[in-house]
């Protein structure tokens, strides 16, 4: 492991409102981030920085879903640690659960709620 400092946030979601929403609100906060509309394309740049501190994951994507790119996120030996923050407007009874079985280190319902995403963020960077 290198001794780069871990301080950008990843965003995976394949609504790009949701992105920039996301990054606006983040960079307001003080924070770093990077937005991604596909999990293929947010994979690849995890698998290539070393300064990803935290993953906010869509789970209902196009082609490779958020349960999927977690399993792969996992797989990665140099980002493996990295917590990944499951991120849906899907907020049935038992999704909460299903995630972070899934490997999720924690939950988010959409609409985010900022104040529980800075809680969150808090909690896990």
């Amino acid at each position: 492991m290198s001794d780069k400092k871990r301080d950008v946030i990843l965003i995976i979601d394949d609504d790009s409102r949701n992105t920039f929403a996301l990054n606006l609100t983040l960079k307001t906060k003080g924070y770093k981030s990077l937005a991604f509309n596909s999990a293929e394309e947010g994979l690849e740049i995890l698998k290539n920085r070393e300064n990803i501190a935290l993953v906010l994951m869509d789970m209902m994507m196009p082609e490779m879903d958020g349960y999927q790119a977690i399993k792969e996120i996992q797989s990665f030996e140099l980002n493996n640690e990295v917590p990944v923050i499951a991120v849906t407007a899907q907020a049935m009874s038992g999704d909460r659960e299903k995630c972070i079985e899934a490997g999720a280190a924690d939950y988010i319902a959409k609409p985010i709620d900022v104040d529980i995403l800075l809680e969150v963020l808090k909690k896990w960077m």
